[in-house]
């Protein structure tokens, strides 16, 4: 972290997001780009199909990917170094694997390095990885935790009764747990869908033809050989491209992650809400100012700093969803510099969640607020009393109703004057003049078990 980091990621708040270094940062992306050109002059020494490179010995083997689990700052450095004078940032990685082989035993499969390869054929599968493992590995627990802490709110006030709002105005209770189990069955839905997201590959050359390999070695089935390394990589292979892998998948997961993003945003604006109205207290932490000039002041900070964070996050997000799917003929550049952005938008998501996290750790449910509110909100039964009197035939019920509700304050006194007055069976009379507002939460409190 410097003081003059140009963007708050590596500044402000690059202590949340430093575990994102190891996945989308330049050093990311050129170990990431070793590890596939590695993996593929293992492959090639143990298919009998490539007579001209020998098998490797398991202390050969050990060595080559030694080069990606020891990789540091300094190889890193030594490729960038050797890239001033490549002005290619794929070229330099395997001037580096020469350079590091050409002392030692495998001196002798020096050409077999980057055999057959387009920079697309390693970047598209670096990239893969890098956005596979980064979800995966920083991203998803990170929403696991926000959906679970959620949950165990829900759980725990299932049954608090709470006023709820349409359009900003008093409508039929809910409960605080109810409302809250909202979000997590959303967040569980995009959720699967993430965690099942393809991450696709594609290795076939300068064009997706196979062109060169099919002369160097035209007995070997291409095809089978591709499909075989991607997926030994852990991505699914894509038989069909042009120079370039497509990136639909890229936007898929990232309309994905726009999606969980909203929802976030849904959520954070509800709680803002919600503690304007009091229905949430935070707790006042020693030391900490809520207004340089208002003492008495504990702001919602933590809520509408994720928010800000989600649209920023969502504008990176959607525009690379949206561009890298486009390129001209069999490829253009343009997708190159935009893929070095993708860490940005999934960061942005993460300090979200982060700070989302931190808003709720502050929070607590307001009882008496909740039922202040209730308690003066003897309106809402109306609805509850014109449905009962549907029932048993009263024409006009809801207008009835309305006559004495709408846009009036009622109290307990004149909601149960009026059942009083009204024609109907005891039992429901009784049911309906023994109903107040917090008990008019249908069965809010059961519906919780649909986030389990």
């Amino acid at each position: 972290m410097s003081i003059k980091s140009l963007t708050p990621l590596e500044g402000r708040y690059g202590a949340i997001t430093q575990p994102f270094g190891d996945y989308f940062s330049e050093w990311a992306l050129i170990k990431y780009r070793i590890h596939v050109e590695v993996e593929w002059l293992i492959t090639m020494s143990d298919h009998p199909g490539f007579a001209e490179i020998r098998a490797f010995t398991p202390e050969e083997t050990a060595f080559l990917r030694n080069l990606v689990n020891q990789f540091d700052e300094a190889t890193a450095l030594r490729i960038k170094e050797i890239e001033r004078t490549t002005n290619h940032d794929v070229k330099a990685v395997e001037y580096f694997l020469r350079e590091s082989l050409g002392s030692m035993s495998l001196s002798d499969v020096l050409e077999f390095i980057h055999f057959a390869c387009t920079s697309e054929d390693i970047n598209n599968l670096a990239y893969a990885l890098m956005l596979k493992d980064g979800i995966k590995d920083v991203w998803l627990p990170a929403a696991e935790s926000l959906v679970t802490a959620v949950s165990e709110i829900a759980e725990k006030e299932k049954a608090r009764p709470m006023l709820s709002y349409t359009h900003g105005q008093t409508a039929s209770p809910s409960t605080v747990g109810k409302e809250l189990a909202v979000f997590a069955y959303r967040w569980n839905r995009q959720l699967k869908q993430i965690r099942s997201q393809e991450y696709l590959g594609k290795f076939n050359g300068a064009v997706g033809n196979y062109n060169a390999h099919s002369i160097a070695y035209p007995e070997i089935n291409w095809e089978d050989v591709s499909r075989s390394f991607v997926e030994s990589l852990g991505l699914t292979h894509n038989p069909l491209t042009t120079q370039i892998e497509s990136h639909d998948y890229v936007a898929e997961t990232f309309h994905g992650l726009a999606r969980f993003n909203n929802i976030l945003l849904d959520f954070d604006r509800d709680m803002w809400l919600y503690i304007s109205r009091g229905y949430f207290k935070q707790k006042a932490i020693a030391g900490e100012v809520g207004s340089s000039t208002m003492p008495h002041k504990v702001n919602p900070i933590d809520f509408e700093n994720s928010e800000a964070n989600l649209g920023l996050s969502n504008a990176v997000l959607d525009h690379l969803a949206n561009k890298l799917p486009i390129s001209r003929l069999q490829r253009d550049l343009s997708d190159s510099s935009a893929l070095r952005n993708i860490g940005t938008g999934i960061a942005h998501s993460h300090l979200a969640i982060t700070y989302t996290l931190k808003g709720l750790r502050k929070t607590v449910v307001n009882e008496t607020a909740l039922a202040h509110d209730l308690t003066n909100a003897w309106e809402v039964l109306s609805e509850a009393v014109q449905t009962v009197m549907r029932k048993h035939g009263h024409a006009n019920s809801y207008d009835k109703l309305k006559a004495i509700t709408r846009g009036k304050g009622i109290g307990e006194e004149e909601i149960k004057s009026f059942i009083e007055s009204v024609a109907l069976p005891e039992e429901d009379k009784k049911r309906l003049l023994a109903l107040t507002p917090s008990q008019y939460v249908g069965i809010a409190a059961s519906l919780v078990k649909h986030i389990k």
